[in-house]
């Protein structure tokens, strides 16, 4: 797969700055995925198929649901009331946009093109004189739906959405800016923002978002024009919770200064956004209070509040976290959005900082909650991922609230964003994705391509070809699934012993790479067609929770690779699988069935059933046979049981 690289491109497209803009910045730098050429066959085709479907799709129900109506209503183009559910449906527009932004860029489509060009004309009516955009109260009035207050931003602080809404839109403004070269949705973004800049701040309206976005939007609008008034709206906006004017709650973590938090807290969605503007804004202030903050937050997700498949937020009430070491199966929560923004959270950590860990958690997120939330087909989706299931669970096709679907059909068409990066000589790889990249170096650029047949095995074969011989550092990511640690804390571990190493070979001789924040170091003055090669530890590692999590006492997940593993009713005679056992020693095989939910590494082993007698014997044993899937293609054989959690005992 080829992703066109436009000569009007911003260089980096998530982090670039231009050069009115501050020199501070993350240290990292991604390689932005207009670099990145894709030829691998679990992500190239789940690209493919979100540009094909999936963003197609979200239009349409978009057109059914009312969403784009809204605009056209609001511009004076027809007639009618608000007609979708929600005043936050705006950004359902907005965010598919974006995606189809990034999509364009690697496949190129006429019909998609003018399709989001005639969006981008209704947006542009639908805004009002003075840039106010937001098209229920715009159709409505003052007497729109009930979250709106009667006035403009009377309610921002609270359920109305006018600011998260505009949040989504800058973002899709600089995207498509960026992938076009059009002016015109950046020029609305502008004069939205110059009005939300005339309105807000200190002597005006000292308030902040009820659900944070508008902080990510903003800094991203600050870097394509470089004008800094955005950047301090957005910092205003993080520094005025737990200050300002609205109520303070923990549901959307207003409840004390931002620098004061220490504790994930409220709504997953609102929290993950939040600490990723959050770093965003350390990174481009210099902010060291931030940077704390986030820091030990960070800890409270990962050592106490981390599901194994990387959801975040345990509890569907307020769609987030509950208290330390909460994290129930079947109720889990785990939302789609929550998931990707819990990505995005942790590569900027990364970013910051050149550890390996927060990939770690990135990458479970990734492969996991994330590709839970879209089935294979592209075309029905889940809000919350739960760990376990009596079959009440199948993805939908839509949602009245259809945040999840959107976000998907945006983040999909990025994921290469985050596989390599850069700083200096330094040249790092997070994910190991089958296809090529280059960096620009102090000597020139070089060319890097990687072979990998991930997630399926875990060997990668690296050759680099630079412009001329050129001293750098390749620095490999040693994932936790192949070392001693899934995830970073005590929160889980590996039942088995296993002490073998990843290999690494250079031209075909092996070397013992220096160890740096969990890479692998490789230093050398490398020249054309040197290769690397890397075996890591691939085999079907067993997984203990904390005893402190009352949920997995007694009871064992697998993982092979990045991917955690699932039983599911569909591989059984008995479909009660619930009455599984497995015994704590099990041993464990894989193989790959090309046939089976698009092709997979099927897990089997021996394990135990529990069927229940009728006398006065509680009941009896029996062998089963002992199978399992990844978690993210569960649901897609119809309704039954399934667990991610399989008990021991």
């Amino acid at each position: 797969m080829r992703q066109t690289i436009l000569s009007f491109a911003i260089v980096l497209m998530l982090f670039s700055c231009s050069e009115k803009s501050s020199t501070n910045d993350y240290p990292i730098s991604p390689v932005p995925f207009t670099r990145v050429e894709l030829d691998d066959d679990f992500w190239t085709k789940r690209i493919k198929t979100n540009h094909d479907v999936t963003i197609p799709i979200a239009i349409q129900k978009s057109e059914q649901t009312g969403r784009i109506d809204n605009f056209a209503i609001a511009g004076g183009l027809k007639e009618g009331t608000f007609c979708s559910p929600f005043p936050f449906d705006d950004s359902d527009v907005f965010k598919i946009i974006e995606g189809a932004a990034y999509s364009l860029q690697m496949f190129p489509d006429t019909e998609m093109e003018s399709t989001v060009d005639s969006l981008i004309n209704l947006i542009g009516k639908a805004q009002e004189e003075d840039g106010y955009l937001f098209t229920n109260r715009t159709i409505m009035g003052d007497s729109g739906h009930a979250w709106i207050g009667t006035k403009r931003w009377e309610k921002v602080d609270d359920l109305s959405h006018e600011l998260y809404n505009l949040g989504h839109f800058y973002e899709a403004a600089v995207a498509y800016f960026q992938a076009t070269g059009k002016q015109k949705i950046l020029d609305i973004a502008v004069k939205s923002a110059n009005l939300v800049d005339r309105e807000f701040g200190y002597g005006k309206i000292e308030n902040y978002p009820g659900h944070q976005e508008i902080e990510i939007g903003l800094v991203k609008l600050y870097r394509i024009t470089g004008d800094k008034k955005y950047l301090d709206l957005a910092k205003f906006f993080l520094d005025i919770r737990g200050r300002g004017i609205g109520e303070k709650k923990s549901y959307n973590q207003s409840h004390v200064p931002v620098v004061d938090q220490t504790e994930a807290v409220g709504h997953s969605v609102r929290a993950a956004y939040m600490w990723t503007g959050m770093a965003d804004v350390a990174a481009l202030t210099g902010d060291q209070s931030y940077i704390n903050a986030i820091t030990k937050i960070w800890e409270d997700v990962v050592c106490r509040k981390l599901y194994i498949t990387g959801g975040i937020g345990a509890q569907g009430g307020h769609e987030g976290f509950g208290s330390p070491y909460e994290l129930p199966n079947k109720k889990a929560y785990c939302e789609t959005c929550a998931a990707i923004a819990n990505v995005f959270w942790n590569h900027r950590m990364f970013l910051m900082t050149g550890d390996a860990k927060y990939i770690d958690v990135l990458e479970r997120s990734l492969y996991n909650n994330v590709l839970s939330g879209v089935s294979l087909s592209g075309d029905h989706f889940f809000y919350p991922n739960p760990l376990r299931s009596d079959g009440e669970h199948q993805r939908s096709e839509w949602f009245g609230c259809a945040c999840c679907p959107s976000n998907i059909s945006r983040f999909i068409p990025s994921m290469p964003n985050y596989i390599y990066a850069q700083k200096g000589n330094d040249l790092y790889v997070n994910l190991f994705v089958s296809g090529s990249t280059a960096f620009e170096t102090s000597r020139g650029s070089v060319t890097l391509t990687q072979e990998s047949n991930m997630p399926w095995n875990g060997h990668i074969l690296f050759t680099l070809n630079p412009e001329k011989r050129t001293k750098a550092n390749l620095l490999i990511r040693i994932p936790g699934w192949a070392s001693e640690h899934p995830v970073p804390g005590d929160l889980y571990e590996y039942s088995d012993n296993y002490s073998i190493s990843p290999v690494f070979k250079i031209n075909g001789k092996e070397v013992s790479p220096e160890k740096r924040s969990g890479y692998a170091v490789l230093s050398k003055k490398w020249g054309p067609g040197d290769k690397v090669d890397v075996t890591f530890p691939f085999k079907v590692r067993k997984i203990l929770a904390n005893e402190k999590v009352e949920a997995d006492r007694g009871k064992m997940a697998l993982q092979l690779g990045p991917l955690v593993y699932c039983t599911e009713w569909a591989d059984y005679q008995d479909a009660n699988i619930f009455n599984l056992i497995l015994p704590e020693n099990a041993e464990f095989s894989y193989g790959f069935q090309p046939g089976k939910l698009g092709g997979i590494n099927v897990v089997s082993g021996d394990a135990s059933i529990l069927k229940i007698g009728e006398g006065p014997d509680k009941g009896e044993l029996f062998p089963q046979q002992f199978t399992a899937i990844p978690y993210y293609a569960w649901a897609h054989r119809g309704p039954g049981k399934m667990m991610v959690w399989i008990p021991v005992r």
